[in-house]
């Protein structure tokens, strides 16, 4: 296909570059530098699309990330395939396949465009007013159908083939904009050595200056002073370049949110490198200079193929050489269309400008306009065409009244409705906006961060005061304030009259002036919302979907804005505007997620044991993020099976688990025991070194956060364990504490759980499993008693040993360097085989801990849990000054008789083993609903006690021993006996090593 509108010998195409790709199956050629929406322009191709509700031909509007209209499915191969893609930001690149949405069975026809045919009811919330009878209708026709028109474009539904990557960077000056203002920040910011990262975009930075082709700074041209500026910037250490990035969130502390296109302007990219990189970055100080967005005019079928912006017409002509079309018409309230209608005209291109302002309100723009006809006074009513604009209608406008009407014959026109500042990050960042009335405005006022914004972003529209002001910015930014005026020539003509619907002599209330031009939404739409009573822009919003497209209202918002406080009679910042929310354009999944997919969606831990386990044949459950062998099973053994005989191994000789998931955090410094005393209720500042003590953590709330058994290494050194999914939280609210709460403390706190490996020996015989093995470490009772902690070797390995048991048996825990874990359990297995020693896994584990009553928070606590309710409210301290939770447990709620308590149940038959979350009642024959006491929390058969026993949390529980209550069952009801939550050696005396003497429940 020929390029009939490609200009010659002018762009920032490379025109020794050929590139082919395809448009709905046929061929086009462009350059590389192009985008998809110039190459089609070149070739002459205007119709892009299809609007959403009544899919009226649309062709590109604009010329960057605003654009509404021309959305295309983009096929770079296979798995390569994503919809809505704006062709105004797709770099053309040979190869790819693209292809227009929202149609059927084709572009050009479209049987879609009946909607347009009624049009008059398909008008602004007619579906909250349709579709509402008769009611059975909804869930067989009215939802399928609305569903099925719902959404533009088509979901992939293969798996993405693309590799996306998160990076994290810091800076002292972050700039976001890399066109005039954001040029000179980042060179007055990088000259004073401060590390700055300039991110834009585009594919070329330079912003507004890529598409000026008259104005000179400093005796150079627009392209020079960026090619200058560019090479400055790149030849300093200190500066990073990020062209294709767009920065789409701006959060707290100064955390800003970019994505960068790596590869899609790539025809064969390296399979090396990512599609995307997300970028989190943390700035210092942060300089927004984002531009501006131009306004379309609302007048009746401004929307046809053919209609586009002003400056995007300019943008075209001088960047891309292209010509939109022959013959155009510059239809504008303002200055700024004078200077695109000279350039169009000084390519040769036949142009005419209509102006609404009269002719004594033209100011020195004029004179950019010599050999231009200029219809000054005159309004737009209308266009002519179908998938062209082939006319513009307009009409002089005298005494307030609308004149004759005459058609202006075209095939593009160039609109222009003044300039809207680009304040989404600035909003996001929760900067408050305020409204200037002389730029119909609102502009960034009071900033919250450390950010400043320069440039059109401000409302500072002539280039020379848009350098200075970036320079300004630039500086402040890096700490050393300084100034410089910039000469650019010629001036830069501003100012425009604010206009909402172009003045018309047809009925307005059937004038289809559209704003929001993707979901067709007109300004007679935002009249009827507020008629009907929204008033609020956001519920005007919501009911009209002005401003919810993939361009999120930068085109549409203020223009809607405008007309509701025109129909409210209020001042704009009286109406408001709505939410800038992120991401500020349309981003990937991909880019979000990163490498969280597949198999690194959910990522899986494995202790230093695993393989092992697995060799032995174990079988696996998920603990939080770990693995962990669940049990291990012999020949022709279920799961109950191997677990009872992995009981009586523990209880009758000695068994080894991995324990190495636990949690393991290292307190450390002068003033870790007031800190442990903080942070915990009961006491640790009289805990000697050597010294083990159970911990209870406690949220603010007073309820239970996690437990673990705390080692004291040393007076200023606490190894602190945690449950296996708890560490993350438990060190992040250890964190908070610390850094926000007792800042004074000098404390460290290092997450160690994979440092150490950990081997549980559990059993009568575990001491004689060790003993050959360890030195420096006395192991009889009484110099290494239950629940102390002693440093010593093993297997000449440094081994930090506990002596304590979570099965009720004497026990230790062997924490030895990971590496070394391994080679350790391998020569206690050979060894203990004389003793009979088994593996056992979490389920034996669960098992023997329930039979000695022992709790695992997660199961006997559920958030709403206290110290008290679980019995164990005597490590709650009485005479401590303060400690997290303190104050919620004086609440009169946590001291409720009624409160549910921790009991232990046994199945009156004998054989029922209750369902995990059963629920419990006392009477089974009282009415539905029934009042509920409590539920099962633990369930499990006991070798040891050799009937079912279960744990529970039952109202007033500890009154209620001996009582029998009932239990749900999938089959109705069982009854339960409540005892005490101790079914085995409730003296306490196996510890210890003695196995005469204790009992069963």
């Amino acid at each position: 296909m020929a390029q009939d509108f490609r200009l010659p010998g002018r762009g920032r195409i490379d025109r020794a570059k050929p590139v082919a790709f395809t448009f709905n199956g046929r061929t086009v050629e462009g350059y590389r530098g192009d985008t998809l929406a110039s190459a089609l322009l070149a070739n002459g191709i205007r119709l892009m699309g299809r609007s959403f509700k009544y899919h009226r031909p649309r062709g590109v509007l604009t010329h960057g990330a605003d654009e509404p209209n021309a959305l295309f499915r983009v096929d770079r191969g296979p798995g390569r395939a994503d919809p809505n893609n704006r062709a105004t930001v797709v770099e053309a690149v040979a190869g790819l396949k693209v292809s227009s949405q929202n149609h059927w069975p084709s572009l050009e026809h479209d049987i879609g465009q009946v909607n347009d045919l009624v049009a008059p009811v398909l008008t602004a919330g007619f579906y909250y007013k349709t579709f509402m009878w008769p009611r059975a209708f909804w869930d067989k026709l009215y939802e399928p159908a609305i569903r099925a028109a719902a959404g533009l474009g088509v979901a992939p539904d293969v798996p993405d083939a693309d590799r996306y990557v998160h990076r994290n960077a810091h800076c002292d000056v972050l700039v976001v904009g890399a066109g005039p203002a954001g040029l000179a920040a980042a060179l007055a910011a990088s000259e004073r050595g401060k590390r700055v990262i300039l991110a834009d975009e585009q594919a070329e930075m330079g912003g507004s200056l890529l598409a000026d082709a008259t104005s000179t700074i400093d005796g150079k041209s627009a392209s020079a002073f960026v090619a200058d500026a560019l090479a400055t910037l790149a030849g300093r250490a200190n500066v990073t370049l990020l062209p294709r990035t767009t920065a789409f969130g701006y959060y707290n502390h100064n955390h800003v949110v970019l994505t960068e296109r790596v590869t899609d302007h790539l025809a064969a990219p390296d399979p090396k490198l990512p599609r995307e990189r997300l970028w989190q970055v943390r700035a210092k100080e942060v300089v927004l200079a984002t531009g501006a967005h131009e306004r379309p005019l609302a007048f009746a079928d401004n929307d046809r193929p053919g209609i586009l912006l002003a400056e995007s017409v300019r943008t075209y002509v001088n960047r891309y050489a292209v010509a939109p079309g022959r013959r155009i018409v510059f239809a504008t309230n303002g200055a700024s269309a004078y200077r695109a209608a000279a350039d169009a005209k000084a390519v040769g291109l036949d142009v005419t400008i209509v102006d609404l302002r009269p002719e004594a309100e033209i100011g020195p723009e004029r004179g950019l306009a010599s050999g231009i006809e200029i219809l000054a006074g005159h309004t737009v009513v209308g266009s002519t065409g179908g998938k062209a604009v082939t006319g513009l209608i307009v009409a002089p406008l005298s005494g307030g009244r609308v004149g004759a009407r005459r058609t202006l014959p075209c095939d593009c026109v160039g609109m222009s409705g003044g300039w809207t500042p680009a304040v989404h990050l600035f909003s996001q960042s929760r900067g408050k906006l305020v409204f200037r009335t002389e730029i119909d405005a609102f502009v960034p006022g009071t900033s919250v961060q450390a950010e400043r914004s320069a440039g059109a972003c401000k409302g500072t529209y002539d280039l020379a005061a848009i350098l200075a002001e970036g320079w300004a910015a630039g500086a402040e930014a890096a700490g050393v304030p300084s100034t410089r005026a910039f000469a650019a020539a010629p001036a830069t003509p501003t100012g425009f009259k604010a206009a909402r619907v172009l003045p018309t002599d047809a009925d307005p209330k059937k004038v289809r002036a559209f704003l929001d031009f993707q979901n067709d939404v007109t300004a007679k739409d935002i009249g009827l919302a507020v008629r009907e009573g929204f008033e609020s822009v956001e519920h005007v919003k919501r009911y009209t979907t002005n401003g919810m497209a993939t361009d999120q209202g930068k085109t549409s918002n203020m223009a809607a804005l405008g007309l509701i406080s025109e129909i409210l009679a209020k001042d704009i910042p009286q109406v408001g505007t709505t939410t800038f929310r992120p991401p500020y354009t349309p981003v990937t999944f991909g880019a979000i997620v990163g490498t969280a997919r597949g198999e690194t969606f959910d990522p899986i831990r494995i202790a230093p044991l695993h393989d092992w386990a697995v060799e032995q044949g174990a079988k696996f459950e998920n603990v939080a993020l770990w693995r962990r062998a669940w049990y291990f099973p012999k020949a022709g053994e279920d799961m109950h099976a191997a677990v009872a005989r992995e009981c009586r191994a523990v209880r009758n000789g000695v068994g080894l688990l991995d324990a190495s998931t636990l949690g393991k955090i290292e307190v450390v410094g002068p003033d870790a025991a007031e800190f442990m005393n903080r942070i915990y209720p009961n006491a640790w500042t009289k805990l000697e070194p050597g010294k083990c003590r159970y911990g209870l953590m406690l949220k603010e709330d007073g309820f239970i956060l996690d437990d673990g058994i705390v080692a004291r290494m040393a007076p200023d050194r606490f190894h602190v364990t945690t449950s296996t999914g708890g560490a993350p939280r438990v060190l992040a609210h250890m964190e908070d504490y610390l850094q926000t709460e007792w800042p004074d403390l000098d404390v460290f706190l290092t997450s160690i759980t994979e440092e150490w490996g950990v081997i549980a020996v559990q059993g009568p015989r575990a001491r004689d499993v060790l003993a050959p093995f360890v030195t420096g470490i006395d192991l009889s009772g009484e110099a290494f008693p239950h629940m102390a902690v002693r440093e010593g070797e093993i297997l000449g390995v440094p081994t930090r040993l506990m002596r304590v048991s979570f099965t009720g048996e004497l026990g230790f825990e062997i924490n030895v360097p990971a590496d070394y874990t391994r080679a350790v359990w391998e020569a206690l297995f050979a060894y203990g085989e004389r003793f009979g020693i088994t593996p056992y896994g979490t389920e034996t584990m669960h098992v023997l801990r329930a039979e000695r009553g022992f709790i695992i928070v997660g199961e006997e606590t559920d958030g709403t849990v206290t110290a008290d309710d679980l019995g164990l409210g005597g490590m709650v301290s009485k005479v401590k000054k303060d400690f997290v939770g303190k104050r919620s447990l004086a609440r009169p709620d946590m001291a409720r008789v009624d409160r549910k308590q921790l009991v232990g149940l046994l199945s009156v038959d004998g054989r029922t083993v209750l369902d995990e979350g059963a629920q419990i009642v006392a009477d089974t024959a009282q009415p539905v609903p029934m009042k509920m006491l409590g539920h099962v929390t633990s369930s499990y058969f006991s070798p040891t006690v050799g009937n079912p026993i279960a744990l529970a949390l039952v109202s007033a529980g500890r009154t209620r021993l001996g009582e029998t209550l009932h239990a749900t069952t999938p089959g109705g009801f069982t009854p339960v006996k409540v005892v005490a939550p101790v079914f085995f050696d409730a003296e306490g005396i196996r510890v210890n090593g003695s196995i005469e003497g204790s009992t069963h429940a």
